[in-house]
């Protein structure tokens, strides 16, 4: 099966078998040395001289906790959203009780760091900016390096979505200077769902410090502290612990300049195989395009949930359909993680044939 969804992502041989190893104490000394080779690996990709925190449950889950351990019910936040995981960020506020201000832009368009600052000049009493760093619904990646320049320089919070790029394009949290950064064991990590992964800066644990949405199992305090003995508050995802050490050792022989090229090489020829196809990019501006997945409009008169079905049935390629608004108007492409530039090819070679096909019956 040729996987080409932005998540959960194909994982090497090595790193699956990993998972099979037999349970151990999970308060133990054997499991102490795996969490802090994970925990040093967590810190070595967000480029974080701070323990980064690892959470047993899914991206969305970490994006939460996110929340949870940074404001309080009644807190104004501004949402930068641009498709579908910008909104699920802001419904995680305002199911929290945050009072939310929303910049959502034409789903396909990235945010503008200068539309950001003036709301933020115009409402001092905005605590904290949410905003994903690479929108998978739409294949688009914001600038958030700029944005977060922004959001520093006024002195708010910055809570980044990074589920889908972190450990596959560059975010270095602390040189970016970002607060709060989530992301996910099941997107460019190479391992199978059931992690999430919790940055927090300085300003973000003066923050905690006054917060007040509830918290539980999701109480950042409980995992730091934890963490300082080399444990978790609660039983862990024992096996994906066993394999996102295994799948470390893969990325420090890589390297993460050789991560981040490869991963830049296979956008590039994706978006130009698709476009030589005479398709069009969902990204409205070609700059903002995503390197993990490729977004893409089925052409007028194709039934692109057709193709899909035959691709996966008849070819066993896979490939990631749209979200909401977008359902049945466009098609995605993975290239995150293990992948490789051949893996991509297959399947565009199977969109094209199947189209040419669907075209000739018509």
């Amino acid at each position: 099966m040729n996987l080409r969804i932005p998540g959960p992502t194909p994982c090497p041989d090595e790193v699956l078998a990993a998972g099979a190893r037999q349970m151990m104490n999970h308060r133990g000394p054997e499991f102490a040395q795996i969490l802090r080779r994970v925990t040093d690996g967590l810190n070595w990709v967000f480029g974080s001289s701070a323990d980064v925190l690892s959470i047993t449950t899914s991206g969305t889950g970490g994006l939460e906790a996110a929340i949870v351990n940074t404001l309080s019910p009644g807190d104004r936040v501004l949402s930068v959203s641009i498709g579908s995981f910008g909104e699920r960020l802001k419904s995680i506020a305002k199911a929290y009780g945050a009072e939310v201000t929303s910049y959502a832009l034409e789903w396909g368009e990235a945010a503008d760091p200068a539309v950001i600052a003036k709301m933020l000049d115009e409402d001092k009493s905005l605590k904290a900016v949410l905003v994903t760093h690479n929108e998978t619904s739409t294949g688009v990646t914001n600038p958030l390096q700029a944005i977060a320049r922004e959001v520093r320089a006024r002195d708010r919070l910055i809570i980044v979505d990074a589920v889908s790029s972190m450990s596959s394009i560059p975010c270095p949290v602390e040189r970016w200077e970002l607060d709060v950064v989530v992301s996910g064991s099941q997107k460019g990590w190479m391992v199978p769902p059931g992690l999430a992964f919790l940055y927090m800066s300085e300003r973000a644990w003066a923050a905690n410090a006054e917060a007040k949405m509830p918290r539980f199992y999701f109480d950042a305090v409980k995992t730091r502290d934890s963490l300082e003995k080399l444990q978790n508050p609660w039983t862990p995802a024992m096996s994906v612990y066993y394999q996102m050490d295994k799948a470390f050792e893969l990325m420090r022989a890589e390297g993460l300049e050789g991560i981040f090229t490869r991963h830049e090489a296979i956008a590039d020829y994706t978006r130009g195989r698709v476009t030589s196809l005479g398709l069009k990019l969902v990204p409205v501006d070609p700059k903002f395009a995503s390197n993990t997945v490729t977004a893409v409009w089925w052409p007028e008169g194709v039934d692109g949930k057709a193709i899909s079905k035959k691709a996966r049935e008849e070819h066993g390629v896979v490939i990631g359909g749209g979200q909401g608004k977008l359902d049945g108007k466009i098609f995605r492409i993975g290239h995150l993680g293990f992948v490789s530039q051949q893996d991509v090819k297959e399947a565009i070679d199977v969109v094209e044939k199947l189209m040419a096909e669907q075209k000739a019956a018509v």
